[in-house]
């Protein structure tokens, strides 16, 4: 007779949940018996200062813990997967095809665990880490699934595996931090925090499977002694019955709960959605659509105001701005029935991704001009085709915001680029051909989805007609897109509205940057909620609004970064309503007036800084503060409009508004890694360390645009470290604006060079920027704003660098033009005044000052070097007219003058120097005795400039305007080095 046990599929989870957890646990203790002293010793202190053992000491170090841990983990495999089967089983129900995705990321994930459990780094480094990794990485994926799949009437499992995951991901930012502390800052005591959130994270992962127990409650297991074959005792296939019986219980508890539905609810009921897999195939199809719409619509000003930037005044190409005008075409009812169908949407959809991912092919910058504005024209009339005949719940709004999350996150990755510009080419990183193919994939998906039933084109409501209600939600909308685009399109925008300098008292690009993608997925979260479509129907959400913009105009450093942060929540919760609000009305009038607000708005914010080069520029110069009142109040008034309409609430339970929470986390760990990535492992050091020498430059570098109309931040970088520059002053570096794509110079040159990084003031001084790169630690700094009563403001940095023990002044400024004979003259009287505060203390000036050497007063010159005090670092160098290196209290031994091929209009100069030993004093020599010019050859090898510049050069750039290449001096008589 045959025999036949059975027990409840509940034991599985019981038995894997004791064993996991007393392998971990009984590690821990044994190891804190027998071997405490030696588990909380790292590389860095032990005990006292660290006095809690990591997860890999506990269980990997010491006999007999290890072998305890591994006999225990043995015995969690079997457990283990046959809770992937039976969790297979029950989510099968849910969605077969997600359920197998699932089982198989389970199985690789368990199998990962197993090989670093067993193969340790000691036996293999590598293989070690990339099963270590492994694991880490589908924990995402295996979290997010389990939860999404979790069986129909399981609430409680599903809450609670939220919760756990939730917590989960929420460690890994303190934990990385304590991390960074202990490896990268070796502070005693750090990995001690570091191991508290490890183990934490143990504990979430068992306590995450552990929830297995509600979903298998109505699984018994029974192991029949019989024949070959998966069957039960009437011939069925198990899986089927099941299956079958989970689901039977399903419809007789939902039908008790029909009755206390809505028309609307039952009508979802009766005609779902389609099939999740499908729904998310759409879903990242409609992203990535919306990423590729706001990278060409990003990239039209960045390439149009080329011209502007390089003639410093209106050139007639800000009229390409006006490109966005193209919905009104759909006022032509052919056009905007063409627009509206699949196949319609489809060509629009498939021209203008060919044209807007494709123009970087042009080597002329007209011709990429030309293209990206027909990308922009097409893309912009088919988006507002097609978001005004979709369903008005939400979801377009939900798109466009994951879309612009995730291009703040590849743009992280990218020191401040999208790899979708057309001013950005194969050599500076490009992937277009990467970028049009999947955009080619996304549009097929749109063109043969299901169709979905369109709505009516019914007119809006009465109160909605009122043309005052809709000239507000027009202008809220445009409003919104300026608001989007000018503050949270990369995330070193806020952090350079709240820096100060040195020392560090607020947040800077690596790593708190991340903090502008949590608050921009939080805020695109919270529309997904329950309260989410009230919150822009509400006057207080606008005054909660209305103070994170002052917090963040008025406020630096954290104080102001956190206004910041409150703002970009704010501006992204409030894109699905205000889209769907927009798209209400007829597209042609409505997009037209909507573009029209942003275009002006666009406008406004580059004269509050060009105002010296556009007309009118008087009415609005350093008016920050009036566009954002500006935007504000349209913001409100649409929010006003917004109240006109009722909130969708039922769209929550759409797919899209379900799955976007785990897209945005997926999004934020990838911002997370892409900072940590970028982490720096060692601190910055000077090139000729041992000679105590100083190498620094000055350059004016044009915004980052080069000649021919390309990003210029990796030539930048290959000459600037070409020359093992030291100390380096940039000018026109502010690129946090709009027409130069919220971009920055600085962060590519700070990552692959090692420099410590101070710039300012920010954008809401409005000045072109400077910046001073230091590879010596930069003890304090201040920023400011030179006298300018007539012309464009000038910023100067101001810093004390800790060079081989001796502290030395360095000073970056940026003058006024010729036209402003009063405005160079006060500018250069306060930084001579400034200088000569310092003396007779080591001094280095960077500037650009438009004069001639030796020029009489008023002329500049004079008031820096004789009232400063400060050496011209060659007074008989008179092919001289913006850029000087001036110095004082060092022995200057180089000074070289570097051509600058195509990537700017200004060269780079260059002054080398000796620090004198410490309490060594250099006063000022005779005259002679510093101009004892010598030949290189002479030149000690390690104080020379490098070779590959001498001659013709290399990449364009060589030594120019002396007949030896770079010049050289003699050291004064009786120096001391």
């Amino acid at each position: 007779m045959p025999q036949t046990v059975s027990f409840p599929g509940t034991w599985i989870v019981h038995a894997h949940t004791i064993c996991a957890a007393s392998a971990f646990l009984s590690a821990l203790a044994i190891g804190i018996y027998l071997h405490y002293y030696k588990i909380v010793k790292n590389g860095v202190a032990g005990w006292p200062d660290e006095w809690w053992p990591s997860v890999s000491a506990t269980i990997g170090d010491w006999y007999p813990e290890r072998n305890i841990f591994q006999i225990l983990i043995a015995l969690t495999a079997a457990p283990r997967f046959g809770m992937l089967f039976c969790w297979w089983l029950v989510s099968r129900a849910r969605s077969p095809g997600w359920a197998n995705v699932i089982a198989i990321i389970g199985v690789i994930r368990t199998v990962s665990c197993g090989g670093w459990v067993y193969i340790s780094s000691t036996d293999d480094h590598d293989i070690h880490d990339v099963l270590m990794i492994t694991y880490v990485v589908l924990t995402l994926p295996w979290m997010l699934g389990c939860i999404a799949c979790s069986p129909p009437g399981r609430s409680a499992s599903r809450r609670q595996r939220k919760l756990v995951a939730f917590s989960f991901f929420g460690m890994l930012l303190p934990m990385i931090y304590f991390f960074i502390r202990h490896k990268v800052h070796h502070i005693p005591g750090a990995y001690t925090y570091y191991s508290f959130f490890e183990w934490y994270l143990i504990v979430a992962d068992v306590a995450f499977d552990s929830r297995n127990v509600l979903d298998f409650r109505d699984i018994q297991i029974t192991i029949k002694q019989g024949g070959p074959g998966w069957i039960t005792k009437d011939g069925e296939p198990f899986v089927q019955e099941a299956v079958e019986a989970i689901v039977s219980e399903r419809v007789t508890t939902d039908t008790k709960v029909i009755s206390a539905m809505s028309n609307v609810e039952i009508t979802k009921l009766l005609d779902p959605e389609p099939a999740p897999l499908r729904a998310t195939l759409s879903l990242m199809s409609d992203v990535y659509l919306a990423y590729v719409f706001w990278s060409i619509l990003t990239s039209l000003v960045v390439q149009l105001f080329y011209w502007s930037v390089w003639a410093l005044e209106i050139s007639g190409s800000e009229a390409a701005l006006f490109s966005t005008w193209s919905p009104s075409f759909l006022m032509i009812p052919l056009l905007r029935r063409f627009a509206s169908t699949q196949p319609g949407q489809g060509l629009l959809l498939a021209l203008g991704c060919m044209a807007g991912l494709s123009a970087w092919r042009f080597d002329k910058v007209i011709d990429r001009l030309f293209s990206v504005v027909a990308g922009n024209m097409i893309q912009t009339a088919a988006a507002a085709a097609y978001w005004s005949t979709s369903t008005k719940d939400g979801t377009n709004g939900l798109h466009l915001g994951l879309g612009i999350v995730l291009s703040v996150v590849v743009k992280m990755a990218n020191h401040a680029n999208l790899p979708t510009w057309p001013i950005i080419d194969k050599e500076q990183g490009g992937l277009h051909e990467i970028a049009t193919a999947l955009a080619a994939l996304a549009v097929l998906e749109r063109v043969f989805r299901p169709a979905l039933p369109r709505p009516a084109n019914v007119p809006p409501p009465k109160a909605q007609q009122s043309l005052a209600v809709y000239l507000a939600a027009c202008g809220g909308m445009g409003a919104l897109i300026f608001a989007i685009e000018s503050l949270v399109s990369d995330v070193g925008i806020l952090v350079s509205w709240s820096w100060t300098g040195y020392p560090i008292k607020g947040p800077t690009v690596v790593p708190h940057g991340i903090f502008v993608v949590v608050a921009m997925s939080l805020g695109l979260a919270l529309s997904t909620t329950r309260i989410g479509p009230y919150l822009p129907r509400s006057p207080l959400y606008f005054f909660l609004g209305s103070g994170a913009c002052y917090a963040m105009y008025q406020y630096r450093d954290w104080a102001g970064f956190v206004g910041g942060l409150g703002m970009a929540a704010f501006v992204m919760s409030l894109l699905p309503g205000f889209l769907d609000m927009a798209s209400v009305y007829p597209p042609g009038m409505a997009w037209f007036l909507v573009w029209t607000v942003n275009n002006l708005l666009d406008l406004a914010h580059v004269w509050v800084v060009a105002y010296a080069f556009v007309p009118g520029g008087v009415y609005l110069r350093e008016r920050t503060d009036l566009v954002l009142i500006w935007m504000m109040s349209l913001l409100t008034l649409g929010g006003t409009a917004l109240s006109f309409t009722e909130p969708r609430t039922y769209a929550l339970k759409s797919w899209p508004f379900r799955a976007a929470p785990y897209l945005l986390v997926l999004l934020t760990l990838f911002g997370l890694g892409a900072t940590v990535h970028r982490l720096p492992t060692k601190p910055p050091m000077p090139y000729r360390a041992g000679d105590r020498i100083i190498t620094a430059g000055i350059w004016t570098v044009h915004f980052g645009l080069d000649l021919e109309g390309r990003d210029s931040q990796r030539r930048m970088r290959d000459l600037i470290g070409g020359m093992e520059l030291d100390v380096v002053g940039l000018l026109e570096t502010d690129l946090n604006r709009i027409p130069y794509g919220n971009r920055d110079l600085t962060q590519l040159l700070i990552d692959d060079l090692g420099y410590y990084l101070d710039s300012g003031p920010g954008p809401q001084k409005h000045t072109w920027g400077a910046a001073l790169l230091s590879k010596y630690p930069i003890l304090n700094s201040t920023h400011h704003l030179l006298p300018s009563p007539q012309g464009e403001l000038a910023p100067a940095i101001t810093a004390t660098l800790d060079v081989y023990g001796t502290n030395v002044h360095v000073v970056v400024s940026h003058d006024g033009q010729e036209e402003d004979v009063l405005d160079r003259q006060l500018q250069a009287t306060e930084l001579g005044r400034l200088m000569a505060e310092w003396y007779p203390e080591p001094t280095i000036f960077l500037g650009y000052v438009v004069t001639k050497p030796k020029a009489d007063r008023p002329a500049p010159y004079k008031y820096l070097v004789e009232d400063g005090r400060m050496n011209d670092i060659d007074e008989n160098d008179w092919d001289r007219w913006c850029e000087y290196v001036l110095y004082r209290g060092l022995y200057r031994i180089g000074y070289a003058r570097v051509s600058r091929s195509t990537i700017t209009d200004t060269e780079l100069q260059v002054g080398r120097f000796i620090v004198p030993r410490h309490g060594i004093r250099v006063v000022d020599a005779p005259h002679e005795d510093r101009y004892l010019h010598v030949s290189k050859d002479v030149v000690p090898e390690s104080w020379r400039f490098p070779a590959k510049y001498d001659g013709a050069g290399t990449k364009g750039h060589f030594y120019h305007v002396f007949q030896e290449g770079a010049r050289y001096y003699a050291l004064p008589e009786g120096a001391y080095v």
